[in-house]
C-alpha cells in the first residue's frame, strides 16, 4: 500500500457501469466484484469504495471518503457541504443532463407549481423538492417514494418529482411534465480537507484532467491527409477543425501534410470531398483523448 492513499467513491447502480467505463479510457482500470465493495484499480495510490450515488455527497462530506463520483443533484438533496472539483457530462443513457421534473397525470388540474398547495407529491428527492417548493412559497405534502414513483399518481399522489433522460417512462404512465426542478450532471466531488491537501488536490486534479480528456474526445476522430500546397487554401476552407489544422511541410516542396480533429459524425461526408479537392493518403483514426 502507498504512504498517500486518495479514498475514492464508486457509485453504485445505475451509473456504475458508465464510471468504470470512464476511468478506463482515461487509463485507470477497476474491477468490481459484486462480492466486494471495494474494487480494485491499478494505481497504488487510489483505494476505492462503492457507494450508492444517493449517498456519496455524505460520506465524502463527512470525510469517509476523501473524493467521489456522484450527480449534482444529490449534493443538493443531502446538501452536503463538499467541493465539485470538475463536471463530467455521461450519464446511464446519454451525454446529457438528467433533469428532476414535476410530473402530474395527463388530466390534472395542475398546471403550476403554485397549484400544489396542499397537494400531496411522491419523490426520492425530498430535500431537492422541499427546497424548490419553498423557493415558490408553496406548501405541500412531500413524501419519500421507495420506487415505482410514476404509477402513483392520481390515486396515491397528486404529483410527483422524478428524475428523466428522455420522459419515455413519464410518457409510458401518462404523465406530462410541468416544471423542470433541476437539471444535474455527475460531479468529481471532494471534502473540503482533501481539496486542500497539496498531495490529494493534485491527484484530484490529474485525475479530473484525464476523465475530461475522455469525453471531449467523444464523437470525434482525427484525419491526415496530404494536399498539394495549390490545393492547400480550398482544402482549408471546407475542413472544420477542433481548433485550427496543423499544417506541415513535406520533403516533396510542392506537397504538404494537414492533420487535424473533426466531428466523426460529418467524417463521411468530409472525406469524399477532400478527396474530390485533390487530397491524398486520407488516414481517419480515433482519437481516445482530447486535452487542452
Amino acid at each position: 500500500m502507498a504512504e498517500k492513499v486518495l479514498k475514492l467513491g464508486i457509485p453504485a447502480g445505475s451509473l456504475q457501469d458508465a464510471t468504470v467505463k470512464l476511468f478506463r479510457k482515461a487509463g485507470y482500470n477497476i474491477s468490481v466484484s459484486s462480492r466486494s465493495y471495494y474494487p480494485t484499480i491499478d494505481d497504488p495510490e487510489i483505494e476505492c469504495l462503492t457507494i450508492r450515488a444517493q449517498e456519496m455527497a455524505r460520506y465524502v462530506h463527512q470525510g469517509i471518503l476523501d473524493a467521489g463520483i456522484t450527480g449534482h443533484d444529490w449534493v443538493v438533496e443531502t446538501n452536503a457541504d463538499v467541493k465539485e472539483i470538475c463536471e463530467l457530462v455521461f450519464s446511464k443513457v446519454s451525454r446529457k443532463p438528467v433533469r428532476w421534473v414535476l410530473a402530474v397525470p395527463e388530466d390534472s388540474d395542475i398546471q403550476s407549481v403554485k397549484d400544489l398547495e396542499g397537494k400531496r407529491i411522491a419523490t426520492e428527492a425530498v430535500g431537492l423538492t422541499n427546497q424548490y417548493l419553498d423557493r415558490h412559497g408553496v406548501i405541500a405534502n412531500v413524501e419519500f417514494s421507495w420506487g415505482a414513483t410514476e404509477v402513483k399518481p392520481p390515486r396515491l399522489v397528486d404529483a410527483i418529482v422524478e428524475v428523466t433522460e428522455t420522459g419515455s417512462s413519464l410518457r409510458a404512465n401518462n404523465l406530462r411534465i410541468v416544471d423542470v426542478v433541476l437539471e444535474s450532471t455527475t460531479r468529481l466531488i471532494a471534502n473540503n480537507t482533501a481539496s486542500v491537501d497539496p498531495w490529494k488536490k493534485q491527484k484530484l486534479n490529474d485525475i479530473a484532467l484525464m476523465l475530461r480528456s475522455c469525453l471531449s474526445a467523444e464523437g470525434k476522430v482525427g484525419l491526415m491527409l496530404n494536399v498539394r500546397r495549390k490545393d492547400l487554401e480550398q482544402v482549408l476552407k471546407g475542413l472544420p477543425a477542433l481548433q485550427q489544422p496543423t499544417v506541415s511541410s513535406l520533403s516533396d516542396p510542392d506537397w504538404v501534410a494537414i492533420s487535424t480533429i473533426i466531428e466523426e459524425s460529418i467524417a463521411r461526408s468530409i472525406v469524399p470531398q477532400l478527396k474530390n479537392a485533390g487530397a491524398t493518403g486520407i488516414v481517419e483514426f480515433p482519437i481516445n483523448k482530447i486535452i487542452e
